[in-house]
C-alpha cells in the first residue's frame, strides 16, 4: 500500500467508527437488527391466514392479487387499512397480526452480537429506542425474555392504530427522539430494509444498515445506503474500542 493512502476497508471502519461515536441515542428497528421474529414462525403463513380470514368473510375484493400473494402480513393490514382506516375491521385485523407475532416470540432467533450490543451501548450511557412497525406488546415481550427490556424501557415505539404512519413514515423515529429529547444529529437509526432508511432520512437521523444477506444488502445499497454491516460484530468492536 502507499504511504499515506487508505483502503476501501480502512475507510469504511473509519465511517462506521465516525457513526457509532457520535451516536447518543441509538433508535433500533425490531425485526432484522434485534432478532428473526419469524424464524420459526412463518410470516408468508400468517399472511396468507390474514387473506383467507379475509376471503371467509366476503372480503375478497378489498384486496389486489398482489397483495394476496404478498409474503408480509403488513402489506395485507395496510392494504384493507386505506380502504377502511380506523374500522373495526382494521382494529380486529390488527390484533390478529398481533397475536401471530407473540406467538413467533418463543422461536425467534437473536440477531448475533444484538444482545452485548445492546447491553454494552446501555452501559456506557447511550440512550436506546425501539422504532419498529411491530406491535409494542411484542417488542417488550421478547426483549424480557432476553433481560433487556430495562436497556430501552419506556422507550418503545411500534404499531399504532395510525397505520398510515407505519414506516417508511418517520412517525416512530420522531416519536422516540421527542421522549429522549434527542437531536436528530446526534442519533443514529439500524435498520435492514429501505423503508427504514426511508424514514431516518426523513427524521434527519443518521443510518446504519443491517443485512444478514447479499439481497438484503443490495436492497439498502440500491436506496442509497451509505453504511451498511452483515454483522453487528463490527458495530460492537468498534464501541468497545
Amino acid at each position: 500500500m502507499v504511504a499515506g493512502t487508505e483502503t476501501e476497508a480502512e475507510i469504511e471502519t473509519a465511517g462506521l467508527r465516525e457513526l457509532v461515536v457520535r451516536a447518543r441515542v441509538v433508535l433500533w428497528d425490531f425485526d432484522g437488527p434485534i432478532c428473526r421474529l419469524f424464524a420459526g414462525h412463518s410470516a408468508h403463513r400468517v399472511a396468507r391466514e390474514l387473506v383467507e380470514w379475509l376471503e371467509g368473510r366476503g372480503m375478497r375484493r378489498l384486496l389486489t392479487d398482489d397483495e394476496r400473494a404478498a409474503p408480509d402480513p403488513h402489506v395485507v393490514l395496510r392494504a384493507v387499512d386505506r380502504l377502511h382506516p380506523r374500522s373495526d375491521l382494521v382494529i380486529e385485523l390488527e390484533e390478529r397480526l398481533t397475536q401471530e407475532e407473540l406467538r413467533a416470540v418463543p422461536s425467534a432467533m437473536p440477531t448475533p452480537y444484538a444482545d452485548p450490543l445492546i447491553r454494552t451501548w446501555s452501559a456506557v450511557g447511550v440512550r436506546l429506542a425501539v422504532a419498529t412497525n411491530n406491535s409494542p406488546r411484542t417488542v417488550r415481550t421478547y426483549l424480557g425474555s432476553r433481560d433487556l427490556l430495562g436497556c430501552f424501557a419506556p422507550h418503545i415505539y411500534g404499531r399504532t392504530a395510525e397505520l398510515h404512519r407505519l414506516k417508511p413514515h418517520p412517525h416512530s423515529l420522531n416519536r422516540a427522539l421527542r421522549a429522549t429529547g434527542a437531536d436528530p444529529a446526534a442519533a443514529l437509526m439500524i435498520g435492514d430494509s429501505p423503508s427504514d432508511l426511508t424514514a431516518a432520512q426523513e427524521a434527519g437521523v443518521s443510518f446504519l444498515g443491517y443485512a444478514r444477506n447479499e439481497r438484503k444488502a443490495k436492497l439498502l445499497v440500491d436506496a442509497g445506503a451509505e453504511h451498511v454491516v452483515g454483522s453487528l460484530q463490527p458495530v460492537l468492536d468498534a464501541l468497545r474500542r
